[in-house]
């Protein structure tokens, strides 16, 4: 049973991307295409598995200025577990190769979304800041897993400058998005997952702060959100 939904699940993404292929034609590059793709994907998804999302705290979500959302990345099923949770005028930033799966790289570039080759850091770097001068310009936000690859429900790992870089080019607000450990697996009766709890942080403000500052704000966020995690349930499986 659990197989079966999650076969589901994830055959429903292509069916998703391959309709959302048609907004993002209508109306290309428009930042909300994502927001509402990602709205469907992740409520869907998480139908089919038959998952809860308790979350707390996105009264913290910045819906009416820009931002920088940062979250902890463990396994693809993020997708379903934050795909809803984007605020208008979001975009993201996903690795280059991306870019070659059927559908959802096409809906990810058609939605405004930056992809960047991480291999060449110096090319990464100007398309942050490039995305940073969006940011103003355009007042979108940004959402970004710093850590640039996934967990696999480990410890949070060591996080990449190019989104603190970003927000405090864009002096905008950094928001962070904490999911507690959890197994892709797990699953209780029937072969439903079993919850995984989500938490939204007081967004931290760059006013004021110069790229000098980036390390100390990466070591904020980073000590922030651990805190965040442990306290879910950081080391037990959900």
């Amino acid at each position: 049973m659990h197989f079966l939904r999650a076969l589901l699940a994830w055959l429903s993404v292509p069916v998703l991307c391959l309709l959302g292929l048609f907004l993002c034609l209508a109306r290309p590059f428009n930042p909300d295409n994502t927001r509402i793709l990602g709205w469907a994907i992740a409520r869907v998804g998480r139908c089919l598995l038959g998952l809860e999302r308790p979350l707390d705290g996105y009264e913290n979500m910045p819906l009416n200025r820009p931002t920088v959302i940062i979250a902890n990345h463990q396994h693809n099923d993020d997708l379903f577990l934050m795909g809803d949770l984007l605020p208008p005028r979001t975009v993201a930033i996903g690795k280059a190769s991306l870019r070659w799966i059927p559908f959802f790289g096409q809906v990810f570039w058609l939605g405004g979304n930056v992809l960047i080759d991480r291999k060449r850091s110096s090319r990464a770097v100007a398309v942050i800041q490039t995305t940073a001068e969006a940011m103003t310009r355009e007042r979108k936000s940004l959402w970004i897993f710093p850590e640039g690859t996934r967990s696999h429900g480990e410890n949070l790992q060591p996080f990449k400058k190019g989104a603190f870089y970003a927000a405090i080019a864009a002096n905008a607000p950094i928001t962070m998005v904490c999911a507690e450990a959890y197994r892709s697996e797990a699953r209780g009766r029937l072969g439903r997952r079993r919850p995984v709890r989500l938490r939204v942080l007081p967004p931290v403000e760059t006013r004021d702060l110069s790229s000098d500052d980036v390390p100390e704000l990466m070591a904020r966020c980073h000590r922030e959100m651990s805190q965040a995690i442990h306290e879910m349930g950081t080391g037990e499986w959900a």
